[in-house]
């Protein structure tokens, strides 16, 4: 299966029914915010930066660690000061330039700074230093995490809704007690950004993100365009996009898409003729009664039992689709004949990895403000309910808002990022979270954009689109990039069999 779709950003409407009426009251100004600092200012950054340095003795690659402290009132510039953990990754090649990478991790909640050991060999060091900072909210000594949420000790959790309301009311009460809730915007990330950006003494940046970071790079496009060289975006969740409001759509579309291409496939459409029967007949069963199922915990690697729910199996098999799609076939087929094993397995897995990335109490500071408060009912029921999914995370994680503290946004939040700043936008076909759509929309708005669509799913990646990126920041442009090498791209191979580990 071929598919290429590359586009020099087209201003057209798309999506019109999800966002119809969405920017009509939104005022034209951003809340003002700092972008000019005196000599003197900077030295003051400049004494909020503590730094490490240390130099590998085989490899001779330096690395610099610390923290830089930050108010967590931004507006105010008083009181508490919060620390932000910092890494830099120091370019290792003789000509170093001068623009480094700021990489923006996803979530909300993720600390892009757990992410330094993927970063100690990449590309980007031959010339460029790689920076890592935590943003407000995830880590130095501001995480604001709800570790009750997601318990190492209750394999179970792991199979149930995440947001629970009276989970999250004893974590907010713990939060509260050392932390002010209401200072944990993405704007103010952004600004964050950029006075360390300042303190190290660096002029234009390069950034990068993937999935949420793509909203902290858009964000901090908008608000410090002058600052930036270059923007890639990966798996877009533009401003358009309302967490967690589409993800129903999102995996509709992509399990449907996967399906069909199962069938079209001919060894896949052998060893699994009746795939969209089975999984709907697996939705039927698990709907008039879990199934109980053995599963290894991820950490003490004991059996434990745990009940697969209808909505755990949906819930889950969407955050397996986020990068292991060409397993699902298989995963379905065997649950189908009752082995569930293979599939709460591979689910527990995700969960797990993804609800132990985020600091939960940081997503909900970002969240509640910046979309749900931006969720109406007759936008749930058009675009959530009726599908394979449901409506029931986005009115769970609603309710939880419900009680949640509030950071004051801009008036015109909601508005799309509109600057001529080089940005090469990538999405992948079956992503099931920020499909193609979303970069589509994001690029409509960006004038000096290109949006690659290639085989994959959540966050692409591969030789290939490592060469584009090369010469993208080499050039610093997205006009002559060589994208002829996407013509030859196919998605992987479907997996037909299990190891013998996973037979019933």
């Amino acid at each position: 299966m071929k598919i290429k779709k590359i586009q020099l950003c087209i201003w057209t409407a798309v999506l019109v029914l999800f966002y119809s009426g969405l920017f009509s009251s939104c005022q034209t100004q951003e809340k003002t915010h700092k972008k000019f600092y005196s000599p003197e200012e900077i030295t003051e950054l400049e004494s909020r930066l503590a730094l490490e340095t240390k130099e590998e003795p085989k490899s001779g690659k330096k690395t610099s660690e610390g923290t830089f402290a930050v108010f967590e009132d931004r507006e105010s510039q008083t009181g508490r000061m919060i620390h932000l953990s910092v890494v830099i990754l120091h370019a290792e090649g003789p000509e170093v330039k001068p623009d480094p990478l700021f990489v923006f991790a996803g979530g909300p909640g993720a600390d892009v700074t757990k992410y330094k050991a993927a970063y100690r060999n990449h590309w980007v060091r031959k010339h460029r230093d790689v920076v890592l900072v935590s943003q407000r909210g995830t880590g130095g000594d501001n995480c604001l995490d709800c570790p009750s949420a997601s318990p190492e000790d209750d394999v179970q959790s792991y199979f149930e809704p995440l947001f629970r309301a009276e989970t999250f009311k004893k974590c907010l009460e713990e939060l509260q007690k050392e932390y002010d809730l209401t200072q944990y915007s993405t704007c103010l990330a952004a600004d964050d950004t950029n006075e360390v950006r300042l303190a190290l003494g660096y002029g234009q940046i390069n950034i990068t993100g993937t999935s949420y970071g793509t909203r902290m790079a858009l964000i901090y496009m908008r608000r410090h365009p002058e600052t930036i060289r270059t923007a890639m975006l990966n798996g877009v969740a533009p401003l358009a996009f309302k967490n967690p409001l589409f993800h129903a759509w999102g995996f509709q579309r992509a399990m449907d898409l996967l399906l069909d291409e199962c069938s079209e496939d001919p060894e896949c459409g052998s060893a699994f003729p009746n795939l969209r029967d089975e999984f709907d007949s697996i939705l039927t069963r698990l709907e008039e009664k879990p199934a109980e199922v053995m599963v290894t915990h991820p950490k003490t690697h004991e059996q434990v039992s745990i009940l697969l729910s209808r909505e755990a199996f949906v819930e889950a098999m969407r955050t397996i689709m986020y990068s292991k799609n060409r397993e699902v076939p298989l995963l379905i087929h065997e649950a189908s004949k009752g082995n569930y094993k293979p599939f709460a397995q591979a689910g527990l897995f995700s969960e797990w990895t993804i609800r132990n990335l985020l600091a939960t109490g940081m997503l909900l500071c970002v969240t509640c403000a910046e979309d749900l408060d931006r969720i109406s009912e007759q936008e749930i029921i058009e675009l959530a309910e009726n599908t394979y999914m449901g409506s029931g995370r986005v009115r769970r994680q609603k309710a939880v808002c419900e009680f949640w503290p509030r950071s004051e946004l801009p008036k015109d939040f909601g508005e799309p990022v509109s600057v001529d700043i080089p940005a090469l936008i990538l999405s992948g076909f079956l992503d099931p979270v920020t499909p193609p759509d979303w970069g589509e929309d994001a690029a409509s708005h960006l004038p000096n954009s290109l949006h690659i669509v290639v085989p994959g799913a959540h966050g692409v990646g591969g030789e290939c689109l490592e060469q584009i990126e090369k010469q993208f920041m080499e050039t610093g442009s997205v006009e002559g990039l060589d994208t002829s090498c996407t013509d030859t791209l196919e998605v992987g191979e479907f997996k037909l069999k299990h190891d013998s580990e996973f037979k019933k």
